[in-house]
């Protein structure tokens, strides 16, 4: 230890305890608005966007976040909103309308693509082709009920024709396999009366 009283020791530099009053007083609370506060969040799901850029071919990541399907409490209609993780900044805002289509996505069964006429994320508001993934396929299949279900409430449909509805494209889908498979018969005989022509 160095003695106090030395010369040479080198000195210690006092502590100044320094107090600067601000020269504004921020008093008042200034309160953020979303947009949201109007509506119900129906569904809430982490995933990630992307967007299909045209000029260059490709898939673009629009980013990763919570996508969330929000009704409003006057008008009742449904929007998809999602925002991106941490920075909060709007990547997809747009109506969900009767004309959409979710189409599975070649090579995954955890992401859905479609098309919308008009996405407000960015202004102007541009027509995309946009492609939503998720963690697994159950997620993603609970986001295409949810998204149906809110194309059926924005059309304004009632209940009982929402459900027979449903069955008209059952019995649909089932006239349509019944006609493939008659067809593929049909293509059979055909094939096996050249083949026996031929010999």
């Amino acid at each position: 230890m160095s003695d106090p009283n030395d010369a040479l020791a080198p000195k210690q530099e006092e502590e100044a305890d320094v107090h600067f009053e601000p020269v504004i007083k921020l008093t008042e609370q200034v309160d953020t608005k979303t947009m949201e506060e109007d509506e119900d969040v129906l569904f809430k799901m982490r995933a990630k966007l992307f967007r299909f850029d045209t000029p260059s071919s490709e898939w673009k990541e629009r980013g990763t976040g919570d996508v969330r399907l929000l009704k409003h409490k006057d008008t009742g209609k449904i929007r998809l909103v999602m925002r991106r993780d941490k920075t909060l900044k709007v990547c997809a805002n747009h109506a969900i309308s009767a004309e959409m289509r979710l189409q599975p996505n070649i090579g995954s069964d955890r992401s859905w693509v479609y098309k919308v006429l008009a996405d407000y994320s960015e202004s102007p508001p541009t027509a995309e082709t946009l492609a939503i993934r998720f963690a697994n396929s159950d997620n993603a299949g609970q986001f295409k009920s949810a998204f149906e279900d809110a194309q059926r409430n924005n059309s304004g449909a009632p209940a009982e024709v929402k459900e027979e509805a449903k069955e008209e494209v059952k019995e649909e889908q089932a006239e349509a396999k019944e006609e493939e498979k008659k067809e593929e018969e049909t293509a059979e005989k055909e094939e096996a009366s050249e083949e026996k022509k031929e010999e």
